[in-house]
């Protein structure tokens, strides 16, 4: 399906013709049970929550750029990325390769299926905890032009001539609930106003071998149902930037030209009574704050 995307299969003949650094995304527990040989943990690539003020957006790049360094990425390794399964971990690896994408490193893979399809393949795994080799990380500034923050954003309502995708689970896209985190964790319930939705869940379908991202034609028409084309910008949100990581690279496999994406997403979003909201059924719209 892409360049990106690499099987179980694929990426145990891949490790053996190039350097790579694998990078395991999911919690320490899961880690330590089992892991493949010679994967870094780094689960902060998804536990950690940003903000779209200048100095957040320099934290993020900071902090990632340092994480990547100190799993030994130079630029000359293939960068690895993987999580428990592709819609188990809310798009966890997928976060791992927007931050590295956005940060300007040029080689990078997601194992398509994660752990569990490097396990049923029988490919080997261990306990095993690697000690990496610190590697100098070098920012592209210019790659950093796919993170947004909220002014953009907000610059964007009214104008249909951008997409403000949301890709977040059916309950918060209705307000029955704020985040995934549990139904009160942000102020306030909604969409920001004049998004379209499309549930990150939907870039994916069941296989026999488990979940696996859609043809690049199936994505399309996805994309085609809330008026989405390749040629039609799109700003991604959810609530972290983690389920729309996973959109990210499905909508650029697909061949959609400008994605960008606003990391801070509803966490911050939600939190600021001064950017506007829908609240209720997308039926039923209501206008609940402007922006001062």
């Amino acid at each position: 399906m892409t360049d990106v995307l690499i099987t179980a299969g694929e990426l145990a003949e891949f490790l053996k013709q190039e350097p790579c650094v694998v990078i395991d995304t999911r919690n320490p527990e899961a880690y330590g049970a089992g892991h493949l040989p010679g994967a870094v943990n780094v689960h902060e690539i998804f536990t950690y929550l940003a903000t779209s003020t200048p100095e957040g957006m320099q934290e993020l790049k900071t902090k990632f750029a340092d994480a990547f360094g100190d799993a030994g990425l130079s630029g000359k390794e293939t960068a690895v990325i993987y999580e428990q399964s592709m819609n188990s971990g809310f798009g966890q690896s997928c976060r791992g390769y927007y931050l590295l994408t956005m940060l300007g490193y040029p080689k990078i893979k997601v194992l398509h299926g994660g752990y569990d399809a490097w396990a049923a393949a029988g490919l080997p795994v261990t306990k095993d905890v690697p000690s990496p080799v610190k590697a100098s990380f070098s920012v592209l500034p210019e790659a950093g032009d796919i993170l947004i923050d909220a002014k953009t954003m907000l610059a964007a309502v009214g104008k249909p001539a951008i997409a403000l995708l949301d890709v977040r689970d059916i309950d918060e896209w209705i307000g029955e609930s704020s985040s995934p985190y549990g139904k009160d964790f942000c102020p306030r319930k909604g969409r920001i106003p004049g998004a379209v939705w499309l549930e990150w869940y939907r870039m994916m379908k069941p296989t026999a071998e488990g979940p696996r991202f859609k043809s690049k034609n199936e994505i399309l028409a996805e994309c085609a149902t809330v008026g989405i084309t390749e040629n039609t910008p799109v700003y991604l949100y959810c609530f972290k930037g983690a389920r729309a990581s996973n959109t990210f690279l499905a909508l650029k496999n697909a061949g959609v030209k400008d994605v960008r994406m606003y990391f801070g997403s509803w966490n911050e979003w939600s939190r600021d009574p001064s950017l506007p909201i829908e609240e209720g059924l997308p039926t039923d719209v209501k206008l609940t704050t402007k922006a001062a």
